[in-house]
């Protein structure tokens, strides 16, 4: 199982923010993590609606982190681009199960067992820590 390609391009363009500390254009943030300008914008356009980002306009405009990297977890991004994460869609509120078991299927206890141990781990971790873990790395 993996994560989106969306959602793995968003955390990379939060970790380029937040390890940056600086106001960047889009087509910096594409050429740093390699993604396509184009998708880059797509996911910036995303994380501002959600308030993980500032976007600015003008010569100086650009993206900047909405507020400080510690306050921001991987799981904050990954709810930004794809909504909460449930290993299931049959945990899914709005009808999610297809046999009418909802809150009492085997399988679903499992999966939301699952689903909020992934969560929790997801926002534990925020993206000062993920800035100093890769320099202690260089």
């Amino acid at each position: 199982m993996h994560i989106t390609q969306e959602s793995d391009y968003a955390l990379r363009i939060i970790f380029c923010l937040a390890r940056s500390q600086k106001r960047m254009d889009a087509r910096s943030i594409s050429e740093e993590m390699s993604v396509s300008l184009r998708f880059a914008l797509k996911i910036l356009g995303k994380l501002v609606g959600s308030g993980l980002v500032a976007s600015f306009k003008g010569n100086r405009g650009g993206y900047d982190l909405a507020r400080p990297a510690d306050q921001i977890t991987m799981l904050d991004v990954i709810n930004a681009v794809e909504g909460p994460y449930q290993l299931s869609r049959c945990l899914d509120e709005c009808g999610g199960c297809n046999r009418g078991a909802s809150g009492v299927c085997a399988f679903q206890k499992v999966f939301r067992r699952v689903s909020d141990q992934v969560n929790r781990e997801l926002s534990s971790v925020n993206f000062a820590q993920i800035v100093a873990d890769s320099q202690e790395n260089l």
